[in-house]
């Protein structure tokens, strides 16, 4: 790793990929990166909510509408990338989709495996492919969640797939060093759209509001708080730096205490 002296927090000249940009722990994750210097890709499904993060954003973005489940599409949208903003430095993959096994007697399976698992591996294999040139280390990311360390009723789909990507990350973590850090994070309660969604959905299926579903679930949690888009996007941002050239075929876990490994 000689040669690698970036200051923690700096990025500038880096070309970095936030996948899932346009809401949530993505668009935390690529407004901080933008922040930090970086020239950031948003990619997403949704152009609409694309564009307001890359029209808040401070630096260099490009939008890219993709759907990441389409091997051929992501392929074709990291190149667009590389000749627009250069070789790969960062690839943070977030883009995912959540809730229960089955919907409204539809079986989501596929949908949700393929998205959050199979998403993961197009993106990691596209952006190792196109990796920028140079001493310090390049790095891949995967949001998975809390659920991939524990078992949780009705969401058998969404834990198997992001317990997964921990695999996936071990796997890769060991084939790519020492070019590539490859880590995951493993967030519990984010205060996000797709929380309340889940929040909303578990409480009328037990005939609760969701204000005191909400209370419920956060009391069985340690600290007794949910977590905020950009703690995770610190997180991102310490992984990116000198101070964690040490880790790879990790995953860290902001959960509150939600488990303790």
């Amino acid at each position: 790793m000689a040669g690698y002296h970036r200051g923690m927090g700096d990025l500038d000249g880096r070309t970095a990929i936030v996948t899932g940009a346009g809401t949530g722990i993505g668009r935390a994750i690529a407004l901080r990166l933008a922040e930090l210097g970086a020239r950031v890709a948003l990619l997403g499904r949704t152009a609409r909510t694309l564009e307001a993060v890359a029209a808040e954003a401070k630096g260099e973005t490009l939008v890219e509408t993709v759907d990441v489940t389409d091997r051929g599409a992501v392929e074709a949208s990291f190149d667009r990338v590389v000749s627009r903003l250069g070789p790969l430095h960062a690839v943070v993959a977030n883009a995912g989709i959540g809730g229960p096994d089955e919907l409204d007697g539809e079986d989501r399976w596929d949908a949700i495996v393929r998205t959050n698992l199979d998403g993961t591996w197009f993106c990691f294999r596209a952006f190792e492919a196109r990796l920028a040139e140079g001493p310090d280390p390049r790095h891949a990311i995967a949001i998975s969640s809390c659920v991939a360390r524990f078992g949780v009723p009705g969401i058998a789909a969404y834990s198997a797939a992001k317990a997964g990507q921990l695999g996936l990350v071990r796997s890769l973590a060991a084939g790519w060093a020492p070019r590539v850090l490859v880590n995951a994070i493993c967030p519990g309660w984010v205060e996000t759209g797709m929380a309340v969604d889940r929040m909303t959905e578990i409480g009328g299926a037990a005939g609760r509001t969701y204000t005191e579903m909400r209370e419920q679930l956060l009391a069985d949690v340690p600290l007794q708080r949910i977590s905020q888009p950009e703690e995770i996007a610190g997180l991102v941002e310490f992984l990116l730096s000198p101070a964690a050239v040490g880790f790879t075929g990790q995953a860290f876990d902001p959960n509150n205490g939600a488990w303790m490994g």
